[in-house]
């Protein structure tokens, strides 16, 4: 690591917002440099670089080895990135777009599915979606979100019992795939 660039001496006439634009133009070139060795992409370099200077500048008046303070924010910054993509759910390219649904041509009813999805909780709406839009099964869906398909089951349940109060007009979407819809309740009705 080399941290080649020092502060000015206190009793130079610059500023804090001008020394910390000479650092900047002066290690720009050698830090995007270790940002790209970090993420192997030139848009996220420059993504984690901005991130690192952005804290540098919070921090500026209070280092004395600046060039280093950005290094480690850049190292630890590119770890949290890291991990956080390990916890996304991947993305599967298809060939085709899938067809649009029966429903899809009235808006009124993608107004009011939409609205009521945005009133369940992140993991309903995320077991709904995996469910019953990607049309993934139980097992399928409990792999992708790190869950048991127990709780994929009544997550299920539970975020159709919700749908069922939030928007009783969308009854007829709210029926399983095998003809099942759930009341909410530990009861079934059979709707075929």
């Amino acid at each position: 690591m080399r941290d080649d660039w020092t502060l000015p001496e206190p009793g130079t006439p610059d500023d804090r917002a001008v020394r910390f634009e000479e650092f900047v133009r002066a290690r720009t070139a050698s830090l995007w440099h270790a940002a790209y060795l970090l993420t192997g992409d030139r848009h996220h370099a420059e993504d984690l670089l901005q991130t690192a200077l952005e804290r540098t500048a919070v921090r500026w008046d209070q280092l004395d080895r600046p060039e280093a303070y950005v290094r480690k924010v850049l190292y630890t910054q590119a770890v949290s990135w890291w991990r956080r993509r390990q916890r996304r759910i991947p993305e599967v390219l298809v060939d085709a777009t899938p067809e649009p649904s029966a429903t899809s041509g009235e808006p009124e009813v993608r107004i009011v599915l939409a609205q009521a999805l945005r009133r369940l909780t992140a993991k309903q709406r995320a077991v709904l979606v995996l469910r019953y839009y990607e049309d993934c099964t139980e097992e399928e869906t409990a792999r992708l979100l790190g869950v048991t398909p127990g709780t994929v089951k009544s997550q299920t349940r539970h975020a159709l019992g919700r749908l069922r109060q939030l928007a009783p007009e969308l009854a007829s979407l709210l029926s399983d795939p095998d003809g099942v819809s759930t009341t909410g309740h530990d009861e079934k009705v059979v709707t075929r």
